[in-house]
């Protein structure tokens, strides 16, 4: 007799995708400047620690913040009793101000429509068991998020179904993927309930233009499903063009209280942009009712303390602070970027041109022994074990060509960004050299050859005469 659940003992977690595996070899032997200087640098994981000390400034001059003060007297019964899963007001408020300062006050947002969940994640999944059930199709457009693979399908028996978006227009989506992927679900006999997509992407680090945003308008409209917008990196756009939410478009185009008004939903979280990703700050906005009500019941599994509510409330209501942390957070975004594309170029690696995120997406199709995916894995394996850099291949985000990877810049010092170059920098150059090497081998067998076939040619005529 089985003693465990089906869902307990089912491998559909993804547990086992490359992008998590790299993890466990990165934990097994982590770099460290002075105790590991010879581990593996992790450049697989998607943090923002470019700006603790601006956050840690703002502490020290807001102690009562942090002490669960309030005007001098502590309200740290009030708050160690506090657990409405509505949330904090003071907090919602302070939110959805912070999302509509991040979109340029083009946008304003209700708290009344913001659910509060732990972090992004469970966001995420709270939307795909209020919009889908098991056996519904969303569908997303490749590469995606590797995580998606748990966080949307594992739990609540959706299924994703991948639009093919291409290296040959900057993997940018177009109607006939659109078109191709869901008519893929149909043939497969499953209901597409929606598309989901981050603006700005991960793993590209593109944001979606308004070209694309509209498609998607008018594809979810004509075929009547929703449109589920991860905007959790929407304040890491640190260049031109700048960020566009689907809730800007929707206004822009006059669908505010049409039929797909309610069918739009955005994900946001204060991981990326502020770099908090262990406080798991997350929220659904939604113009639905329903949603907006199921999904603050199903909150309750994954609520946010009224601590962090009250302290984080503090921070984000302190305009000044949130306008000073986004532009200079930007613009150290933006050196890290550029730092790590001008050091890949230099050793001939080219990256996916982006405007936003804490990572690239890196061209290393030349680097492959082979054009196929064991060729990638063999690469990948290379320079996870030899190179010593823990980086996520293309095909753990379903990415359809091999040979990209993504590599992540924010969450280590310049220094350790040095020298994971300069590790690279090694590699690619003992490659070359081993090629050369092989090159002047074949070249000398040729020559031997050709000397061989004269030699033998000049014999058979001198026999002649």
């Amino acid at each position: 007799m089985k003693l465990l659940s089906k869902k307990a003992m089912c491998n559909s977690h993804g547990q086992d995708s490359s992008y998590f595996l790299g993890w466990e070899e990165y934990e097994k032997n982590p770099y460290d400047e002075i105790r590991n200087p010879k581990g593996i640098i992790q450049m697989g994981l998607a943090e923002n620690q470019l700006s603790f000390d601006l956050l840690e400034s703002w502490l020290t001059q807001n102690p009562d913040a942090a002490a669960f003060k309030r005007n001098g007297d502590s309200i740290f019964r009030e708050l160690a009793l506090f657990q409405d899963y509505h949330g904090l007001p003071g907090f919602k408020d302070a939110l959805v101000q912070f999302m509509s300062e991040i979109r340029g006050n083009k946008v304003s947002f209700d708290s009344n429509k913001l659910v509060l969940t732990a972090g992004a994640t469970s966001a995420n999944e709270t939307l795909m068991f209020c919009l889908a059930d098991p056996g519904d199709a969303f569908l997303l457009p490749t590469p995606y998020y590797p995580g998606f693979d748990r966080d949307l399908k594992w739990r609540t028996g959706a299924e994703i179904v991948p639009i093919q978006c291409t290296s040959s227009n900057g993997f940018r989506i177009t109607e006939s993927a659109l078109e191709e992927a869901y008519r893929k679900a149909e043939r497969r006999n499953l209901r597409v309930k929606g598309v989901l997509v981050t603006n700005p992407s991960n793993p590209l680090g593109t944001t979606l233009t308004k070209k694309e945003l509209q498609l998607l308008l008018t594809f979810v409209s004509t075929k009547q499903i929703h449109l589920i917008s991860d905007e959790i990196y929407s304040g890491t756009v640190f260049n031109s063009p700048k960020f566009v939410s689907a809730m800007e478009v929707l206004i822009e185009n006059n669908y505010m209280y049409t039929e797909i008004w309610d069918r739009v939903h955005i994900v946001y979280s204060l991981s990326k942009d502020l770099g908090l990703p262990g406080f798991r700050v997350g929220a659904i906005y939604s113009n639905d009712d329903m949603v907006v009500s199921a999904a603050t019941k199903m909150s309750s599994f994954g609520l946010i303390s009224s601590q962090t509510q009250y302290l984080l409330s503090a921070l984000l209501s302190d305009k000044k602070f949130t306008k000073n942390y986004v532009s200079e957070n930007q613009k150290r975004l933006k050196k890290r970027h550029e730092m790590l594309v001008r050091g890949f170029k230099q050793i001939g690696i080219r990256c996916l041109e982006s405007n936003a995120g804490l990572f690239c997406w890196v061209d290393m199709r030349h680097l492959l022994s082979s054009n196929t995916f064991d060729g990638e894995m063999e690469l990948w394996k290379k320079i996870v074990y030899e190179v010593g850099l823990n980086i996520s291949p293309g095909s753990s985000c379903h990415c359809t060509e091999p040979g990209w990877f993504r590599a992540c810049f924010a969450n280590m010092s310049e220094d350790t960004l040095n020298i994971a170059i300069q590790r690279l920098k090694a590699f690619v150059d003992s490659r070359d050299n081993k090629d050369d090497i092989q090159n002047q081998k074949h070249s000398n067998k040729k020559k031997s050859f050709s000397k061989w076939v004269f030699r033998l040619s000049f014999n058979e005529r001198q026999r002649e005469r």
